[in-house]
């Protein structure tokens, strides 16, 4: 019997196993961040031990770090503590570290990939759960607590488990109009936030073959919304066409030795997972969350669904009480919302392909954003990112519309910076969750993929990013 892409990466990376059925997992790269590192450094401190391999590590601050005038510094004491506390520990410990003025500061899971940081066969964690999205690369890749966090740093070694193994198989051809995150709701919206629980998800069929990089780390990125452990997709011709221009990727001889390491980064054709799900796109539409979970969702041409509807008694419980959340009632249009804040940006779709998306809509649609739109938010995510959306004159289109072009970093995709949601807003947002106060207390979040933010940003409701299109293609 073969071995499924999960099992290939997780044996080759186990230095021990132990009775208990946990294993000894070796760490390839350790990605920091300034929310959950502090306390392991200092319990580092106070028990007398040191980093064994400090460049297997890479900090970068994301969460807390401004996206307006970083002159003025952080305001937020709570932030700029921890801000400050990365970098004092990073130095001391000679890691890598990209602080918040650092040419190459970004979110961590955008970062980390654009530098080839993150490279197929790997194993990476972070104590972020959305380290998932490294899964892309043919790597496994997961979150992990704060002890974790510190047993890591000083050993480069993980004590786990093996999860179940899940190969979703996506079918068919993704329309026009419709993204990776469309996908990824949809599936969630099928299995839903449990449906993966315990299991580590390999994506496969014509569809995601036929994503880019950027779409299948959208991808990767909301597994964990499934419940997942980890999400991964097999290495091919993409992998390695990205990778291969990266600073930190091999070179000259070294590379064609890794190309051929990584040829065999796929699940054999006879490996036998615990589950399948199987999901044809070919129909898809746009996809909305509207209450307090991504399974929450339904196409923006649909309309909120009657909780009694639902067989699952718990589910019907939340999703009423995410109704009185969220302000909403049963059977209103989704294309009736009307919203106040749009926000472009995230690890999930803050990369220059999603840019580029929501650009080609507000440049295609004309016009600038909507009255009732009291804030319209691009943030890169990278500045990296951003210095490439600027040379190709992305940043004119979205400030044209009225939207606010801003620094590198996570945003308002949580509440732990300046950007937030004040009560009673609602935001259509591109980010990966959006449970009560996700994006700021009292906040109402809906998901979205980067075109459907734009056309909603025009309208200021949601609207079918492809009924526009082709009303302005009309028009012409």
């Amino acid at each position: 019997m073969g071995s499924t892409l999960y099992d290939k990466i997780f044996d080759a990376h186990v230095v021990r196993s132990l009775p208990d059925g946990t294993v000894l997992l070796y760490v390839d790269r350790h990605l920091v961040n300034e929310v959950t590192s502090p306390q392991a450094f200092e319990s580092m401190r106070m028990e007398g031990r040191a980093i064994w391999r400090p460049l297997a590590n890479l900090a970068v601050a994301d969460h807390n770090v401004p996206t307006t005038d970083r002159t003025r510094g952080i305001e937020d004491s709570t932030s700029r503590t921890q801000v400050i506390a990365l970098e004092d520990n990073a130095a001391a410990n000679g890691i890598r570290h990209f602080g918040m003025n650092h040419p190459q500061q970004g979110i961590l899971h955008v970062v980390a990939p654009e530098i080839g940081s993150t490279l197929p066969g790997m194993t990476i964690v972070c104590g972020d759960s959305h380290t998932s999205t490294h899964g892309a690369f043919g790597t496994l890749a997961f979150g992990v607590g704060t002890s974790e966090i510190e047993h890591v740093l000083i050993t480069q070694t993980l004590v786990t488990r093996r999860s179940k193994r899940m190969r979703i198989t996506v079918d068919g051809v993704l329309p026009v109009g419709c993204t990776a995150k469309d996908v990824a709701l949809a599936i969630i919206g099928r299995i839903g936030t449990d449906g993966a629980t315990g299991h580590a998800i390999e994506f496969a069929g014509p569809v995601v073959r036929g994503l880019s990089m950027e779409g299948r780390m959208t991808l990767c990125n909301m597994s964990i919304e499934a419940g997942a452990r980890a999400g991964l997709i097999a290495v091919d011709a993409t992998t390695l066409a990205y990778c291969a221009t990266r600073a930190q990727a091999p070179k000259s001889e070294d590379w064609e030795r890794a190309k051929s390491e990584w040829a065999h980064l796929y699940s054999d054709h006879d490996a036998v997972f615990d589950s399948e799900v199987h999901i044809d796109v070919t129909a898809l539409s746009p996809q909305v969350t509207w209450g307090t979970s991504p399974e929450m969702v339904t196409d923006v041409t649909g309309c909120i669904p009657d909780p009694a509807s639902t067989g699952d008694h718990p589910k019907r419980a939340s999703y009423a009480n995410a109704l009185r959340y969220m302000g909403l009632e049963t059977g209103t249009p989704m294309t009736s919302i009307e919203l106040d804040k749009i926000f472009i940006g995230s690890c999930t779709n803050g990369r220059i392909e999603d840019l580029r998306a929501a650009a080609e809509v507000l440049a295609s649609v004309g016009g600038c954003i909507a009255p009732n739109i009291r804030l319209a938010l691009a943030v890169p995510g990278s500045t990296s990112v951003k210095r490439q959306a600027e040379a190709e004159g992305l940043h004119e289109i979205f400030l044209a519309a009225g939207f606010e072009w801003r620094e590198a970093g996570c945003s308002m995709c949580l509440a732990m910076n300046a950007d937030r949601l004040g009560r009673g807003e609602r935001v259509a947002s591109t980010s990966n969750r959006n449970f009560e106060g996700r994006q700021g207390a009292g906040g109402r979040s809906h998901l979205v993929s980067p075109p459907t933010a734009a056309a909603a940003a025009l309208k200021g409701r949601f609207a079918d990013v492809r009924a526009l299109l082709q009303e302005r293609r009309s028009h012409k």
